[in-house]
C-alpha cells in the first residue's frame, strides 16, 4: 500500500482542524505522569499493537513497518526480539493479543491473522481474508471464551475466530469470515476513510465495544443477536480512537493523531458513556494502544509522524512503550 493510504489510516478528513477538536484539554500538573516502561530493539520499529500474556505479565509489541514481534518480560526495561522481521512471510504487524492457553494472535492488516504458540514460536494457524475483498485488519479482542474478534477499517464488519475455528485450521489456513455487519449503524465516511479500529469486550464476553475512529462514535455489538447500537458519549467524542482497553466498566482509548487518552465510564447496560478523564500531551507521540495494568496503562509511543506511515522526519529512538499513571 501507498504512504498516502498509510497517512489517511489515521489522519482523516482536515487532519489539523481534527486534532484540535480531539484534544479537549490536557492534564494538570498534578494529573497522569508519563514515564517509559520499555525500550525497543529496532530504529525502525515504528510499534503498533501491544498483547500482554496474562499467565506472565510479558509484554509483546508488534513492528507496523517490518511484521517483527518483541518481547519484554515482565519487569524488564528493555524488549528483545521474539520473532524477526518477515517471519512466516509476514512484513506488517498491528493488533496483538495473548490468550490465556499461551497463543498469541497477531494481525497482518493486508492478509488476515496469524496465531502463534509462545512456548516454541510456531505457527498454529492463519486465517486470510478470501482473495478480491477489501480489507484493513486492525484491532482485535479475545473474549474469556477463547473467542477472537477482529475489526476491518476499511468495510464496518467484524470478524469472528471461534475456539472451534481454531482447532479446525491447527497447522493449516482458514478463512476469515465477517461475522457482524456494522453498516446500518456506523456512518459510511467516503471511500478514502478508514473507520473500524479498536475493539474490547465486556468480562461476559457478550457486549463488544468498536470505536469509529473517524466519526468519533464508539458502538456496542451483541454478540448473541449481531444488534448494533451507538452509545451515548457524554464529554467528549472518541475521534483518532486507535486501541482501547476495558477493566470493569471503565473504558480507555488512545487518540493517536492529537497525542491524547481518555477514560470513560460505561453505564451497566454500555448504552452510554462519560468521559472522567484526558490526558493530551506531545510525549505521547502518536499512540496507537494501551494495555491496562495494576500499575497504570502501556501506551504505545508509535511516532508514524516521523518518517513513519503518518509523515517525514526522523524517529527518536529508542522505540519506547510507556506507563501512564493517574489514569
Amino acid at each position: 500500500m501507498s504512504r498516502s493510504i498509510h497517512r489517511r489510516t489515521f489522519l482523516t478528513g482536515a487532519a489539523a482542524a481534527a486534532v484540535a477538536v480531539a484534544a479537549p484539554r490536557a492534564a494538570a500538573a498534578t494529573g497522569p505522569r508519563i514515564s517509559t516502561a520499555f525500550t525497543l530493539p529496532d530504529d525502525r520499529a515504528y510499534p503498533e499493537g501491544i498483547a500482554l500474556d496474562p499467565r506472565t505479565g510479558d509484554a509483546y509489541v508488534g513492528s507496523y513497518t517490518t511484521g517483527a514481534i518483541y518481547r519484554a518480560a515482565a519487569g524488564s526495561h528493555t524488549a528483545e526480539v521474539f520473532l524477526p522481521a518477515g517471519t512466516d512471510g509476514r512484513t506488517t504487524a498491528n493488533g496483538l493479543k495473548a490468550d490465556r492457553a499461551g497463543r498469541l494472535w497477531v494481525i497482518d492488516h493486508t492478509t488476515g491473522v496469524d496465531v502463534y504458540d509462545l512456548r516454541d514460536r510456531s505457527l498454529l494457524a492463519r486465517f486470510e481474508v478470501p482473495a478480491g475483498d477489501p480489507r484493513f485488519l486492525n484491532d482485535l479482542v479475545i473474549t474469556a471464551d477463547g473467542t477472537a474478534y477482529v475489526t476491518d477499517s476499511v468495510r464496518p464488519v467484524v470478524y469472528r475466530i471461534t475456539p472451534a475455528d481454531l482447532a479446525r485450521a491447527h497447522g493449516g489456513r482458514a478463512p476469515l469470515i465477517a461475522r457482524y455487519d456494522l453498516s446500518g449503524a456506523v456512518p459510511s465516511h467516503g471511500p478514502d476513510a478508514y473507520t473500524l479500529n479498536g475493539i474490547a469486550a465486556d468480562a461476559t464476553g457478550r457486549r463488544l465495544f468498536v470505536v469509529d475512529m473517524t466519526g468519533g462514535g464508539l458502538y456496542r455489538v451483541d454478540v448473541t443477536d449481531g444488534t448494533v447500537r451507538q452509545v451515548t458519549l457524554h464529554g467528549g467524542d472518541l475521534l483518532h480512537g486507535d486501541g482501547l482497553g476495558l477493566s470493569h466498566r471503565t473504558l480507555w482509548a488512545a487518540h493517536n493523531a492529537s497525542n491524547t487518552l481518555t477514560r470513560w465510564h460505561l453505564s451497566p447496560d454500555g448504552a452510554e458513556a462519560h468521559l472522567s478523564r484526558t490526558l493530551t500531551d506531545p510525549a505521547l507521540q502518536i499512540p496507537t494502544t494501551l494495555a491496562h495494568t495494576p500499575r497504570g496503562l502501556l501506551v504505545v509511543r508509535s511516532q508514524f509522524d516521523k518518517g513513519g506511515p503518518m509523515g517525514q522526519g526522523t524517529p527518536t529512538t529508542p522505540f519506547t512503550v510507556v506507563r501512564v499513571t493517574g489514569m
